[in-house]
């Protein structure tokens, strides 16, 4: 089974994702155990159907009455239809980041969570159902002013819920936030978007390259030559979209030796050459 990569599927012209992102899912099949690599903080305000989520120590399953707050991770996603003929459900989706501004301005204690909690359980109620129908109508604004209000609604359900819930609410988004990174992630992260071979960042991190290889599977969860692929193939095309360089300018800087190898890496990536950018 194929791994599926949220939010990135649900943005199909591959922009650069934002750090609060909106998308209504439907679908009218049931789907057992699909593997997700969820790359951003998740509410899942679930409105038909059933939905269960695997973790790597627990696991949970709700219904209509009630929706989920993800943390981002690897996990298996089972949606069932119930009784109705489609499953719908509107995700929303939020970055470390935004969370880490939101506990600067809203959080009065600093907690120091001991483990990673994966989900919170929200029970839904009419305040929620108008939250969501607002999030509705929103959709179809020009993209400028929905981002602006997608801010504003970022705020209000974190602050209802934090109201709502209390503590332990406030508890769950403290353990959200990444503990200090590892210096073997710092590095690697670091050179994401240079043009260093594997070899290279291994000598960096003073490993021999198996090594290297074992640590960043386990630590990342793939296998490193197609991720760091993937992430410069993204950080290009969002340099190229800006109009002030071509693909001749800056291959090189993305590790490829020659404009062949990276032209036919980016047209397999975005279906598209650089030069039609």
């Amino acid at each position: 089974m194929s791994i599926e990569n949220i939010p990135e599927i649900y943005q199909q012209d591959h922009s650069p994702k934002s750090d609060l992102f909106v998308y209504d899912f439907r679908m009218t099949e049931d789907v057992v155990k699909s593997k997700v690599q969820l790359s951003m903080n998740m509410f899942s305000f679930l409105q038909i159907g059933k939905k269960q989520v695997h973790f790597a120590d627990a696991s949970v399953i709700v219904n209509k009455e009630q929706s989920l707050l993800i943390r981002q991770g690897n996990w298996l996603w089972t949606e069932l239809l119930d009784n109705d003929d489609i499953y719908y459900c509107k995700l929303f989706f939020f970055s470390e980041e935004r969370l880490r501004m939101f506990l600067k301005t809203h959080s009065k204690v600093t907690y120091t969570a001991n483990e990673e909690v994966p989900f919170f359980i929200v029970e839904n109620d009419k305040y929620l159902s108008s939250f969501l129908d607002s999030l509705s109508t929103m959709s179809k604004l020009p993209e400028g002013f929905l981002s602006n209000l997608l801010d504003v609604k970022f705020e209000e359900i974190m602050i209802y819920l934090l109201t709502k819930y209390g503590d332990k609410f406030e508890f769950y988004l403290h353990s959200l936030i990444s503990r200090e990174e590892s210096p073997f992630r710092r590095t690697v992260e670091s050179h994401v978007h240079s043009n260093l071979k594997l070899e290279e960042i291994a000598f960096l991190c003073n490993m021999s390259l198996s090594s290297f290889k074992r640590n960043f599977t386990k630590e990342f969860g793939g296998a490193p030559g197609k991720w760091l692929q993937q992430k410069r193939l993204l950080k290009a095309k969002e340099i190229l979209s800006e109009g002030k360089l071509r693909a001749s300018d800056i291959y090189l800087d993305f590790g490829y030796s020659n404009l062949s190898n990276f032209s036919i890496a980016f047209k397999n990536k975005f279906g598209i050459s650089p030069t039609d950018i």
